[in-house]
């Protein structure tokens, strides 16, 4: 079955530890519900740099990631109906969807 990479974009951080535990109880079911297509379940990230041939900015680039996940799905049709569940959407974020390839 096909692996599909979600990089997680924007969202807002919880500002309350209750807050946080009501965001990480939502992330957890989302994640259950996916059960074994869950690869790697991902972590946040913090600020990116971009490394260029001539260059390297430090500034999270034009639409800094946030997290990321691996999840298996049929296609990407599946893989985007799975997406459409994440938590970052309840926020305000986003979920960018790509199929890897084994090389």
């Amino acid at each position: 079955m096909p692996k599909y990479l979600y990089v997680y974009h924007g969202g807002k951080n919880p500002e309350t530890p209750e807050e946080g535990e009501a965001v990480m109880a939502k992330w957890m079911s989302w994640l259950g519900g996916l059960g074994g297509d869950v690869v790697d379940p991902g972590n946040p990230v913090g600020v990116s740099t971009t490394v260029y041939a001539d260059k390297v900015e430090g500034n999270g680039g034009s639409n800094p990631a946030s997290g990321y996940g691996l999840v298996n799905a049929k296609d990407m049709d599946d893989a985007v109906a799975k997406a459409k569940g994440c938590p970052v959407l309840e926020s305000g974020g986003s979920v960018e969807v790509a199929e890897t390839f084994e090389i």
